[in-house]
């Protein structure tokens, strides 16, 4: 059924892409997304410095070759399956559907200028952020730029920005119901891998400045700043997955992956855990990754190539990973509702 929601308009904004496997494309690409405060926190003369200087001009070459083994006739996938999305999405609703990628294209303000060319009369954009959990580096740098470019532009419709699902009812169950072909009728060891971030910005988002890492728990002792609390939510996430499917405490585990630079991050490290589960007697290996909503380098060339690899290659003797929602029903669901649709 077709729900009618004349003059809003919804904005699914995700991560991005290079435009192609280029080196060039993907240097730039990397020059925008690292030159983002909120994702390298080092004053700008530090951080352009680092990032134009040393980690881009030897990032970019190998990121290239990563893309180059996941890239489809459809270009990127993380911008295809968005894409997918919002068209499973648009047949749900009459109000308009676009795309928008923190970095790269389309960018935030072609969404908002497209939203106005099918419907110029727009009262109000729905943004969803297609980040399940809150990070400095993630939902918060794109619920900001879209804020920024709102004001900016003089728009005339307002925004709503769809906070963190992490502990959704509806993203639990679609997470769920993905998994669940993978996980019944064996005992197969299942990780949890989530995108890591430097502890640093964990602590800079704790607004009672005294509970992460300074608190016994921290993560599982209720408090209000669990919020902004990124590592919080990917536990709950786990937590709540895991009861969803009748999971018991040893079945499974949480590891963090894509580690970049010398701070410290959240552990344990994923690929650390690759080397270690064999030698713990976990021969055999399922991994998610529900940080990420949409199926991209991290999972298909990080995940699915590489750390596949460092199980085998430590002793694991099977390995499979579970792909993202993608555009599976009851995810498409999940965004309907998220929206409003």
């Amino acid at each position: 059924m077709i729900k009618d929601s004349s003059r809003r308009g919804i904005v699914l904004m995700n991560l991005g892409s290079p435009d192609s496997t280029e080196v060039k494309d993907v240097r730039r690409y990397l020059d925008e997304f690292l030159m983002d405060e909120r994702v390298i926190d080092s004053p700008w003369l530090l951080r352009s410095i680092l990032v134009k200087g040393i980690i881009v001009p030897f990032r970019a070459p190998k990121s290239a070759e990563a893309y180059e083994s996941i890239w489809t006739k459809d270009g990127s996938p993380l911008v295809h399956i968005t894409r997918q999305l919002q068209h499973e999405l648009q047949k749900r609703t009459t109000a308009p559907v676009v795309i928008a990628m923190r970095y790269g294209s389309p960018n935030i303000k072609e969404a908002y200028d497209r939203l106005l060319q099918i419907s110029p009369d727009i009262e109000e954009v729905i943004l969803l952020p297609l980040y399940p959990h809150y990070a400095m580096s993630s939902f918060e740098t794109a619920s900001v730029q879209a804020r920024e470019v709102h004001a900016d532009g003089n728009y005339k419709f307002s925004i709503s920005v769809v906070r963190p699902f992490y502990n959704h009812p509806s993203y639990i169950a679609a997470m769920a119901q993905s998994m669940r072909p993978y996980v019944e009728g064996n005992n197969t060891h299942i990780l949890f891998s989530y995108h890591s971030i430097p502890e640093k910005h964990i602590i800079m988002r704790d607004i009672t400045e005294s509970h992460c890492f300074k608190t016994g728990n921290c993560c599982t002792t209720p408090s209000a700043t669990h919020s902004y609390c990124y590592r919080h939510q990917c536990y709950e996430t786990t937590r709540l997955v895991a009861q969803a499917l009748g999971l018991p405490k040893e079945r499974y585990s949480v590891a963090f992956q894509s580690k970049l630079g010398r701070a410290k991050w959240l552990t344990p490290a994923t690929t650390a855990r690759m080397e270690e589960l064999p030698a713990e007697g976990i021969k055999d290996l399922l991994v998610v990754c529900p940080s990420f909503v949409s199926d991209c380098l991290e999972t298909l060339e990080e995940i699915a190539i590489r750390e596949k690899e460092n199980f085998i290659n430590a002793g694991g003797q099977s390995y499979a990973y579970i792909p993202c929602m993608n555009i599976q029903e009851r995810w498409v669901d999940t965004v309907a509702e998220l929206t409003g649709v």
